[in-house]
């Protein structure tokens, strides 16, 4: 067995690339905070640089029309796109879109793909994806949108939320119970229907904790979604009816290491305002450099975003060798534990800031709100912790004698038996056995 952190040249080099593009383009632009019309055109020119250094959609394979750089190169890649808000848009990676893409690749037909995957991929459209409802979130037992069939296609009718982008998105990927009398895990289907269809109704851009008052249509707003009676033709389905579930899990389980890695570039961009306020603020005889507990934030943080980074890597390398399925206990154990992670760093840099932390002179009280939100998103921190204790306590069975592996006298007995003969005196063996 032979370990390597290191990184090919060539892929150093992009990572080089990558981190100025981000730190001299990106971060700028998302400072000026613009409508989505003037993002587009200010965004324009700078995706185009993207697409030609070919790192346009990594996430997807070449044989789905991206650039595939496997999980583990899109980690690395990922963690310093994520240190900007706008990053992932500018390299074709942002969510929900990236996740409807891995979706549609697989699944689509030739007809979809036309339709909706390759104008998805080239960056002209935007999409969404309602799961999310305001009596189901991450029991998908509970869900209530029905798909039922009428005639030769079906009819959708529905209340969903917290569908980020649907609100300028030109198309959406819903879930809907589409036989209820199936196993919970086979109700449900998914299905592409057009934002302008008749009976689709985006009610509001729904107010946050990230973004308390919301501009209709913005990049990243979640809303309010509901389906009256919405004819859907049928090869509106995407995949197979009843495979709704398996499909979305297969979308999100990627999706989370993206999250995670972007979640670390935005960590590891708030340790190094709180290292950079350490330097210069002055406080009590010293600058906070010298507090120790500004130095325990400091080394807190970056041994957290350590651990965070190679545990990632770590389900991102697992999903490229053994596939995502194979890797959901990894999934999971990042997942929780990078949200964590975010929430924390990001907290201590807004302390150590003290009321221009709290301000909004500097981006850490927007990515604190939006850090809040981690922990809710492609599932709640409790459902990951749930399965991964459940993945983990599979590898373990209860002792057939009722007697614990590591009982101590137990042990004992069976030590005098095993190392007994290597004694030569009886009785000091036994001595010896006696005083452990």
């Amino acid at each position: 067995m032979s370990w390597d952190f290191s990184t090919d040249p060539e892929t150093e080099a992009e990572l080089a690339w990558i981190r100025d593009f981000i730190d001299t383009k990106a971060i700028p632009l998302e400072a000026l905070e613009l409508p989505v019309r003037e993002f587009d055109r200010a965004a324009a020119p700078l995706i185009d640089e993207v697409k030609a250094r070919g790192l346009w959609a990594a996430h997807l394979g070449p044989e789905h029309g991206g650039t595939g750089r496997g999980q583990l190169r899109l980690a690395l890649m990922n963690e310093i796109v994520g240190r900007s808000r706008v990053g992932p848009t500018l390299f074709g990676t942002a969510p929900p879109d990236s996740g409807n893409l891995e979706l549609l690749a697989p699944h689509a037909t030739p007809a979809q793909r036309t339709r909706y995957f390759l104008p998805l991929l080239e960056g002209s459209v935007r999409s969404s994806v309602a799961m999310t409802e305001p009596g189901a979130g991450a029991d998908p037992t509970l869900l209530s949108t029905r798909l039922e069939r009428h005639g030769n296609g079906w009819v959708l009718n529905g209340h969903k939320w917290f569908a980020t982008n649907a609100s300028l998105a030109d198309f959406l990927l819903v879930l809907a119970v589409s036989d209820p009398d199936a196993h919970p895990k086979h109700r449900a289907t998914v299905v592409i229907v057009d934002r302008d269809a008749l009976g689709v109704d985006v009610r509001r851009d729904i107010p946050s904790m990230e973004d308390p008052e919301p501009r209709p249509a913005q990049i990243e707003n979640h809303c309010e979604i509901t389906f009256t009676d919405v004819a859907l033709p049928a090869d509106a389905v995407l995949g197979e009816p009843g495979r709704g579930f398996a499909m979305m899990q297969e979308r999100l389980g990627p999706a989370r290491v993206h999250h995670c890695m972007r979640w670390i570039g935005q960590a590891q961009r708030a340790l190094d305002m709180l290292c950079e306020r350490a330097t210069y603020r002055y406080s009590h005889g010293s600058t906070l450099a010298d507090k120790q507990t500004v130095q325990n934030w400091i080394a807190d943080s970056a041994a957290e975003i350590a651990a965070a980074r190679l545990l990632t890597l770590h389900a991102a390398w697992r999903i490229d060798t053994v596939g995502s399925k194979a890797a959901r206990e990894d999934i999971a154990l990042i997942k929780f534990y990078g949200a964590k992670v975010l929430h924390d760093v990001i907290d201590r840099a807004v302390q150590a800031h003290g009321s221009l932390g709290f301000s909004a002179d500097l981006p850490l009280e927007a990515m604190y709100r939006r850090a809040r939100a981690a922990r809710i998103y492609d599932g709640p921190d409790e459902v990951h912790r749930q399965s991964a204790a459940r993945l983990i306590l599979r590898g373990f069975t209860p002792p057939a004698d009722g007697i614990p592996a590591e009982h101590l006298p137990t042990r004992r007995q069976a030590a005098r038996e095993q190392f007994a003969h290597l004694l030569s005196d009886r009785k000091v063996a036994d001595d010896v056995i006696r005083s452990l």
